[in-house]
């Protein structure tokens, strides 16, 4: 490729954000489409159930991994710290596309219950974490595994391995709070789709922490 030609073709970070947009389209199409088969279709989900916590609170949790993932793919200078970068946000860019979609066939708002609250007992408290029913937004998220916004910062304004380090470090938090959600929905969830998807990303998830740990490991994390 000649200089003008390089100089005039558009940047990397523009081409895999058309493409995280391409997916998340099509899984939009296919989660609008899927419920639509032979027979009945169930009757939809309510507003305060599991399953559509999940999906509310999934796209939340994926939309940060997506901007964690394209912060340490424009940086990284390691392949494989880039290649796991570009596989996470293009399957969740997906994946948030295609709850987006369920929500639309439900009838049912993109947001508006406090996070987490499908995951709570009798008693208020949320399955899993240690929080009770008067958390902040800020607790909750925590209880998620989400960075903060100063751990974003850092992960924005860091380079080299220490860049790769943090990212690996907060991505596996991250991953570690959505597996906790999935393990939530299994025991709560009714929808066979939401379940069935939710037990693929629980799969993924952890063989993408496991791949993360071997990382840290080779870079002396």
């Amino acid at each position: 490729m000649t200089d003008s030609e390089r100089s005039s073709s558009p940047p990397r970070w523009l081409l895999i954000g058309s493409a995280i947009l391409a997916v998340a389209a099509l899984a939009f199409g296919i989660g609008r489409f899927t419920a639509f088969g032979t027979g009945a279709a169930p009757p939809a989900p309510t507003t305060d159930s599991a399953d559509a916590g999940f999906a509310r609170d999934m796209q939340v949790h994926h939309g940060q991994a997506v901007q964690m993932a394209m912060l340490i793919y424009e940086k990284t200078e390691d392949e494989g710290v880039r290649t796991l970068a570009y596989d996470m946000a293009t399957a969740q860019s997906a994946q948030a596309g295609e709850m987006y979609g369920w929500l639309v066939q439900w009838g049912l708002p993109q947001s508006g219950e406090p996070l987490m609250g499908w995951m709570s007992d009798a008693s208020g408290s949320h399955s899993g974490h240690d929080v009770g029913p008067s958390a902040t937004d800020d607790e909750l998220r925590a209880a998620m595994g989400m960075a903060t916004p100063a751990e974003l910062a850092a992960l924005d304004a860091a380079t080299g391995t220490e860049a790769d380090c943090l990212f690996l470090e907060l991505m596996i938090r991250h991953h570690e709070g959505a597996i906790d959600m999935v393990d939530a929905i299994g025991e709560r969830g009714e929808r066979a789709r939401v379940l069935a998807v939710a037990k693929s990303m629980g799969s993924v998830q952890q063989s993408e922490i496991d791949a993360m740990q071997s990382i840290q490991r080779r870079l002396g994390c």
